[in-house]
């Protein structure tokens, strides 16, 4: 009796994390989908892209791109993320003081406007050793003049090799698990690759900040000509596709264009090709696995990417309860 009630204890996993999901289109409106998944994972926060920040192509001054617009009232629990090139952040000549006072402001402009309450910022972007140096200030004026809670993006290579790419002075950072590979013509996923991924695992332990960690449930597909990649394209229903006379498919995850054609206002030559990238839910199961036999410390939050009725549509309801019950 005392093993079956130790055996149950370490299966409840009382600690397990919570459930939190990115939001990242320009408009934000539930759909009934969308809310259903929701409620039924008892989802409290989201994290809300709120604006890019890239270069005025004139004067290659720092500007908002694409703020955030609230069609809905929301009662969850909101973060602003603001995703950030990276070469803004490689100007040599960047007033950093100066683009923190105007992303911060432009942060509560959006907030006050929609009677949103927050305590955190999130900053998105992939530092390189080039833009360390401008970024980690940049971080250091968010947190002295926002006075919130401060998380950032963590990518693998900047765990793997944190002593160099060093770590923002932020209270906790999030691990995009995704994105692992280079977009090309061949068969990989770039998405997520369990081999991409073990050569990074072993060194989340070493990493000195607490982290969460971000998973994907988007896909997309590689468009392909004359063995080069002209484009990436999303919200691809693959369902249709195999119904598509335009279109065979030539194995599990390549379709071929019998002939020149247009879909979704793309034109397509014969013989181009669409490469499928998707997650699978047994690939979600897998990263919870391989994240949770690697991590010094089980994280609060699994925030999958991203919040959207063509993504949800592809997995059964129970999925994301699965992935956290595997930390």
């Amino acid at each position: 009796m005392v093993l079956m009630v130790v055996l149950f204890s370490a299966c409840s996993k009382n600690n397990k994390p919570v459930i939190a999901f990115y939001y990242w289109k320009t408009n934000l409106k539930f759909s009934q989908t969308e809310k259903e998944v929701l409620k039924e994972n008892d989802v409290h926060k989201l994290y809300v892209r709120y604006f890019d920040i890239g270069l005025h192509p004139e004067t290659q001054s720092p500007i908002p791109i694409s703020p955030i617009h609230f069609q809905e009232n929301t009662s969850f629990e909101i973060v602003p993320v603001v995703f950030i090139q990276n070469k803004v952040m490689l100007q040599t000549n960047l007033d950093i003081e100066d683009l923190a006072k105007k992303t911060i402001h432009l942060i509560d402009e959006i907030n006050k406007k929609n009677k949103i309450n927050y305590t955190e910022i999130q900053i998105d972007c992939d530092w390189t050793l080039n833009s360390k140096d401008n970024y980690l200030k940049f971080i250091e004026q968010i947190k002295k003049l926002s006075q919130k809670k401060l998380s950032a993006t963590i990518r693998l290579h900047q765990v793997k090799y944190f002593r160099k790419t060093k770590i923002p002075n932020v209270d906790h950072g999030v691990l995009m698990f995704y994105n692992m590979g280079t977009i090309a013509p061949d068969s990989l996923n770039s998405i997520y690759s369990q081999k991409i991924s073990a050569n990074y695992l072993k060194s989340l332990k070493k990493y000195p900040l607490n982290l969460d960690y971000a998973l994907p449930i988007y896909s997309w597909a590689v468009h392909i000509r004359n063995n080069k990649v002209v484009g990436l394209r999303s919200k691809l229903n693959f369902s249709e596709l195999k119904k598509d006379k335009n279109f065979v498919q030539i194995n599990s995850i390549f379709f071929k264009a019998r002939q020149s054609n247009y879909k979704n206002g793309v034109y397509y030559e014969e013989n181009d090709l669409l490469k499928i990238e998707s997650i699978s839910a047994d690939d979600l199961k897998e990263m919870g696995e391989d994240l949770s036999e690697n991590s010094a410390k089980a994280p609060k939050e699994i925030i999958f990417y991203d919040l959207d009725e063509f993504n949800l549509k592809s997995y059964e309801k129970n999925i994301f309860e699965q992935v956290i019950s595997c930390f």
